[in-house]
C-alpha cells in the first residue's frame, strides 16, 4: 500500500526567492514567528594609539572580539545618554 503522506522538503531561501520572483505565493514559507533584524551598516571609526592600545587591553582581559567590546561600550555610553536625558525632562517638567 502506497503511503498517502507527502515528505516536506525544505527548501532554501534562494528557492523561494526564486518562486518569488516568478510571481508564485511563497506565504505559506513564513510563520510571522521570527524577529526582523535591522540592517547593519559598516562604519569606520579613527581611535588614537593610547585609547587603541587601552581597547585591546579590554580585549584581552575580557577575551571578546574588539568589535564586541565597542559596541558593549557604546551600548552603554547611549543607555547612560537617555538615561540622564529622561532624567533631565522629568525635573524640568517640575
Amino acid at each position: 500500500m502506497k503511503s498517502t503522506h507527502k515528505s516536506k522538503t525544505t527548501l532554501t531561501a534562494e528557492q523561494i526567492a526564486q518562486m518569488a520572483d516568478k510571481g508564485e505565493d511563497v506565504s505559506k514559507h513564513f510563520t510571522n514567528h521570527g524577529k526582523m533584524m535591522p540592517a547593519i551598516r559598516r562604519v569606520n571609526v579613527d581611535f588614537a594609539e593610547n585609547m587603541l592600545k587601552e581597547l585591546d587591553g579590554l580585549v584581552r582581559e575580557m577575551n571578546v572580539s574588539r568589535q564586541a567590546v565597542i559596541k558593549s561600550i557604546l551600548r552603554q555610553g547611549l543607555d547612560q545618554h537617555y538615561l540622564a536625558k529622561k532624567k533631565r525632562q522629568h525635573l524640568t517638567a517640575y
